[in-house]
């Protein structure tokens, strides 16, 4: 097992939540990335219309839950608050985007929203911009 003796109950409780929310941000990244690139590539949007917004807005809005929000999450800046883009975007994506496929086809954002949900409401602990803004 793995002994964490050396660190406090609050720095161990602090690393978890930075895990939680890094980790999984981390890796939305790449998903945003290709979004944004495919935003910013001109011509014709074939995505997702979401609540009728169009597929250009829709886009955009997800590049904001999949690249910028994780990217505040990485940091641990307003992190509840970019925690609600990234969750909202990964239900859409299951539940909108993918709802007539099977479970395997939801499952990968169903994943990726567990842990936003998890950070909404545990917060970033204090390996963050957030908890060194708390603390000063």
């Amino acid at each position: 097992m793995l002994n964490l003796a050396f660190m406090n109950k609050d720095s161990v409780q602090s690393l978890g939540l930075a895990l939680l929310r890094i980790g999984p941000a981390l890796l939305m990244l790449t998903h945003g990335y290709s979004k944004l690139s495919k935003l910013l590539a001109g011509g014709e949007i074939k995505f997702y219309d979401f609540a009728g917004l169009g597929p250009e807005v829709s886009l955009a809005l997800a590049v904001l839950g999949e690249l910028v929000a994780p990217a505040a999450m990485i940091l641990g800046f307003k992190t509840r608050w970019f925690a609600v883009p990234a969750l909202i975007t990964m239900l859409v994506a299951a539940f909108g985007a993918h709802w007539a496929e099977p479970l395997a086809e939801k499952e990968h954002a169903l994943l990726f929203a567990i842990p936003f949900a998890a950070t909404l409401l545990l917060g970033a602990g204090s390996f963050s911009v957030d908890g060194w803004l708390r603390r000063r």
